[in-house]
């Protein structure tokens, strides 16, 4: 499954974004409404690790699929809440004939 670039690329999207959206979603209300400011400590370094693993990701599947101003747009959506989402939609529309 996860032996080609962009079946890792797409796995390692999916859990950034999911990361992302837990802390902004649940350890921040956690850190600013119930005091509890190790949520934060603990879901941002996770989700910092994870941000680095997609940018290196990133840089691999462009490198390797020819993606130009692609891997641009997907860094970007990576920003955004809920932007993972429009990675796969993109990714997926038009996937490489060529895995590897």
């Amino acid at each position: 499954m996860l032996s080609d670039t962009f079946s890792r690329f797409r796995l390692i999207s999916l859990i950034e974004g999911m990361s992302f959206l837990i802390l902004v979603f649940i350890a921040m209300p956690l850190k600013y409404m119930a005091g509890i400011p190790l949520a934060v400590k603990i879901v941002g370094m996770a989700h910092g690790v994870l941000f680095i693993l997609f940018v290196i990701a990133l840089i691999m599947a462009s490198k390797r699929y020819k993606w130009k101003f692609l891997s641009f747009q997907l860094f970007v959506y990576s920003l955004i809440p809920f932007g993972f989402i429009l990675i796969e939609k993109i990714i997926m529309k038009n996937p490489p004939k060529k895995l590897k």
